[in-house]
C-alpha cells in the first residue's frame, strides 16, 4: 500500500511541475472583456507574465515580450515571482520524495530516514500549493474588482484567462499530493511506535508478576517452617 501511494504522489507531482510550469509560460492570465467598445471592433488582448498577445479582426495574433517588468501591474508582478518559486518547489519537492521511496537507494536500508524524507517532500509540495495559489487568486480577485468598478473604462477591463484556471486545478494536484505524503508519514509513524508500547507494557506486566511473586515467598516458607 506505501509502494502505491509513493508511486501516486510521485505522478501527481509530475502533473502538479508540468501545470506550474504552463501556467507560469501561458500568456493568458488577463484576457480582453467583450463590452462596450469592444464588443464592436473585436480586438483580442491576452496578458501574461511574460508577455502580451494582440489580435484584431482576421489579422494573426502577435506576441511581444514586455519591455521591463516595471509596467507590469503589481499583482502580476507578484505572480511572476511566486510561479517562479513554485517551480522550484515543486522540482526540489519531486526529488526528495523520490529520495524518500521505499525502492530507493539514498537512505539504505533505515525506515525511519525516508519516512522524514517523505514528510519533507510532503512539505514542500503544501508550501508550492500555497506559492501557487495566492497569486492565481490575487490576479483573479483584481480582475473581477476592476471588472465591475465603475471608475475603470471598458476597454481597460479585462476577463479571467485560462491560465488562472489551470492554475487553480494545479494548485489543488499540490494540495493533494502534500497531504497524501503527510497522511502516509503519520500512519507509518505510529505503526512504528506501537512495539516500543507492547515492549513497554510487557515489562511493567513482568515486574508486577515479579513483585508479587516476592511477596508472597516469605510468607509461604514462613507456614512451612512453622508447619514443621
Amino acid at each position: 500500500m506505501r509502494a502505491k501511494l509513493e508511486v501516486l504522489a510521485l505522478v501527481l507531482g509530475s502533473i502538479g511541475l508540468c501545470g506550474t510550469i504552463a501556467v507560469t509560460a501561458l500568456p493568458m492570465w488577463r484576457v480582453s472583456a467583450f463590452i462596450g467598445a469592444n464588443l464592436i471592433v473585436m480586438e483580442e488582448l491576452w496578458e501574461g507574465l511574460w508577455m502580451n498577445c494582440y489580435r484584431q479582426a482576421d489579422i494573426n495574433m502577435q506576441c511581444k515580450v514586455y519591455d521591463s517588468l516595471l509596467i507590469l501591474p503589481p499583482e502580476l508582478q507578484a505572480a511572476r515571482g511566486l510561479m517562479c518559486v513554485s517551480i522550484v518547489l515543486v522540482v526540489l519537492s519531486l526529488f526528495v520524495t523520490g529520495c524518500g521511496t521505499k525502492k530507493s537507494n539514498c537512505c539504505g536500508d533505515n525506515p525511519k530516514s525516508k519516512n522524514i524524507t517523505l514528510a519533507s517532500g510532503g512539505s514542500l509540495y503544501l508550501l508550492s500549493f500555497l506559492t501557487t495559489l495566492i497569486p492565481v487568486s490575487w490576479v483573479a480577485h483584481t480582475v473581477i474588482r476592476n471588472f465591475y468598478s465603475p471608475l475603470v473604462v471598458d476597454s481597460q477591463k479585462r476577463e479571467l484567462g485560462e491560465a488562472l484556471f489551470i492554475g487553480w486545478a494545479t494548485s489543488g494536484i499540490l494540495l493533494i499530493t502534500g497531504v497524501i505524503l503527510l497522511s502516509s508519514y503519520g500512519k507509518r509513524r505510529s505503526k512504528e511506535e506501537e512495539p516500543y508500547t507492547d515492549v513497554h507494557l510487557i515489562a511493567v506486566s513482568i515486574q508486577k508478576e515479579g513483585s508479587v511473586y516476592l511477596g508472597r515467598t516469605p510468607s509461604s516458607s514462613y507456614k512451612h517452617q512453622e508447619y514443621v
